[in-house]
């Protein structure tokens, strides 16, 4: 205001002298209105300067994370748009900040409550995260952000080292007042803010596998009595048919009788021999055999093609092992209802293994039977021991190696066990 009222007052005087004395008068307004407007531009630009200023101050605060600034500007200009903009983005940013604060609090939360112990270690070895389960599994309930992997590892269970420094995803069993706790190890690397860090997962399955050793003795009580029924009644009955036919002095049909005993003593007999074989699996004894052989014998037992030609060189495995899997392999193609034409055997040389493919043109699996197919007394077979492929499965992993399972295009299946070399 008091600006306005010097630039009106000289204005008035130079109009005044205006009439005597233009230059006079021209000078009057310099002398007055130039000073003036200098310093009003120089306020301007100061206050332009100093908010441009707080600009720079809060976006270098917007990027370190701190989003509770804003700013003030009373003109309705460019520059008030500009800092309204900006008012508005930390706004938004500040909103977003907590969102992800209370997921993080939510997650950590979570993480600390589980009973699953997390452990996260930095490239150098030190942990940098623990749970509160991984405290008290390793550390007593103290902190562990810090400390050593290895250091810590100094005091924990033999086996618990043993099985860290194995390296990979794994079983382990600690035992702890005269009680065995199985834990299963699970690892996996990844990189955080550019830097490699390892995830250590440990979880207690003690509860759990007794669980399901349980159900699985339950199934197999089940099985058993079932088999034995199935063998044990016909001959009960049997007998007593046979008690009564001497009775009656009709001994020429004693012999259909007795036969026919025989035949469900022999099925009761190989019942329990694949059950013998499948718990006392022995521990496979590999030696360098050529694939000719391997042929020979199975031919010996029953049909099938082979699908391209056989490796010259020698593979490494337990022969009698080996043929016992591809038999049942091959038994189950048969009774797939393929074609024997399209019963095939293939063997494959791969950089470190050996691929040995058994299969079919009949009728596959089902995406339940093939997630299932491989654990032991499951079954789809009327009157199926489900032990075929699960003792398949157990041969292969005592090699070393795996069994897959996929269904084929055009219908059928392959199995392929893969040995390493």
């Amino acid at each position: 205001m008091c600006v306005l009222v010097a630039i009106t007052v000289a204005i008035t005087v130079a109009v005044q002298v205006w009439v005597d004395d233009p230059i006079e008068a021209g000078a009057i307004v310099l002398a007055v209105v130039l000073p003036i407007t200098i310093a009003v531009v120089m306020q301007s630009l100061s206050m332009m300067t100093a908010m441009f200023r707080a600009l720079a101050g809060t976006v270098t605060s917007y990027r370190d994370g701190d989003f509770a600034f804003s700013l003030a500007w009373e003109r309705n200009d460019e520059l008030g748009d500009l800092v309204a903009a900006h008012n508005a983005l930390g706004d938004t940013l500040r909103r977003q900040r907590e969102g992800l604060v209370q997921r993080e609090l939510l997650l950590d939360t979570m993480v600390q409550n589980t009973p699953v112990a997390m452990l996260l270690c930095d490239a150098g070895g030190h942990i940098v995260y623990a749970n509160v389960a991984a405290r008290k599994l390793l550390g007593g309930g103290r902190r562990l952000e810090g400390v050593r992997l290895a250091d810590l590892l100094e005091a924990a269970p033999e086996t618990m080292r043993e099985a860290v420094a194995r390296g990979g995803d794994g079983l382990f069993v600690v035992e702890r007042d005269d009680e065995e706790e199985i834990i299963y190890l699970a690892r996996s690397g990844f990189r955080l803010n550019g830097r490699p860090h390892e995830l250590f997962v440990l979880r207690h399955l003690t509860v759990e596998l007794h669980r399901q050793e349980v159900r699985t003795w339950k199934k197999v009580i089940r099985v058993i009595s079932h088999e034995l029924n199935n063998s044990l009644a016909p001959i009960a009955s049997l007998a007593h048919s046979g008690g009564e036919l001497v009775k009656r002095g009709k001994h020429d049909q004693l012999a259909k009788v007795f036969t026919t005993i025989a035949e469900r003593a022999r099925h009761l007999e190989q019942f329990i021999q694949g059950y013998a074989r499948f718990a006392k699996l022995p521990s496979p004894r590999p030696e360098l055999t050529a694939w000719s052989e391997v042929v020979d014998r199975l031919r010996a037992q029953i049909a099938f093609q082979v699908d391209g030609p056989l490796p010259d060189a020698r593979a490494r495995f337990d022969l009698s092992q080996l043929d016992q899997a591809l038999v049942n392999l091959l038994r189950n193609a048969h009774e797939s209802g393929s074609p024997i034409d399209d019963v095939q055997l293939r063997v494959r040389r791969l950089p470190n293994a050996v691929a040995i493919e058994v299969s079919d043109r009949g009728t596959g699996m089902t995406e339940a039977v093939l997630s299932n197919a491989l654990l032991p007394f499951y079954s789809t077979k009327r009157g199926g021991t489900g032990l075929g492929l699960a003792l398949v499965r157990e041969i292969a992993e005592a090699h070393g190696g795996r069994v897959s399972l996929a269904n084929r295009d055009g219908g059928g299946l392959r199995v392929t066990i893969t040995i390493p070399q």
